[in-house]
């Protein structure tokens, strides 16, 4: 996936459609689209993003898939949205009205596709879009009609605090609990 500079300039500020449909299990929830993302139109499509990988070590998807097979996500019960839809270089572009307002739309997508779980992936998003600064990884209080929400890890590269095997971990526990019938919230 080779684009030059001003090919992934022209991804500045587009956005990107989301992965969804009834019924889904999680919706997965980044950040912001990246440039490649943008350019591409498939989410976590930066080469250095760990989201499928993990997202297969974790055992939502059967195969590591390809960004460019995003479209099989909700045959597995998963989707993808972002908390801001405008794509950027870096999430530290982005302000915190953003995401404030990201959060509020966040919450009416929410209401319309009732998901049992919402997964957003960066605390510190989730933090910022839902005014909870306590938050941590895991399970949150909170929840979105009958919607649960578990902040994971971001699967960026640029989060090296973060192994592919603990993020595994992390996004596994998730997948256990939406998977689970006695714990998932019925909607």
């Amino acid at each position: 996936m080779g684009f030059t500079p001003e090919e992934l300039q022209a991804g500045r500020g587009r956005h990107v459609p989301d992965v969804t449909a009834p019924g889904l299990r999680v919706l997965f929830c980044g950040i912001n689209p990246s440039l490649m993302t943008a350019v591409t139109g498939h989410h976590f499509a930066r080469p250095g993003n760990r989201f499928w990988p993990v997202l297969h070590a974790a055992g939502f998807t059967p195969r590591l898939l390809a960004p460019a097979e995003q479209g099989e996500l909700p045959s597995f019960g998963v989707g993808i949205t972002n908390v801001v839809a405008r794509a950027t270089a870096r999430a530290d572009e982005l302000t915190a009205e953003e995401f404030r307002e990201g959060g509020r739309l966040l919450a009416e997508k929410v209401a319309r596709l009732r998901p049992r779980w919402l997964a957003v992936a960066g605390v510190t998003a989730y933090r910022t879009a839902f005014g909870d600064r306590h938050a941590a990884i895991g399970p949150q209080e909170r929840t979105l009609g009958t919607t649960r929400i578990w902040a994971l890890p971001n699967p960026s590269g640029l989060n090296a605090r973060w192994t592919v095997a603990a993020m595994a971990e992390e996004y596994g526990r998730l997948r256990a609990a939406a998977f689970d019938e006695e714990a998932a919230p019925t909607g």
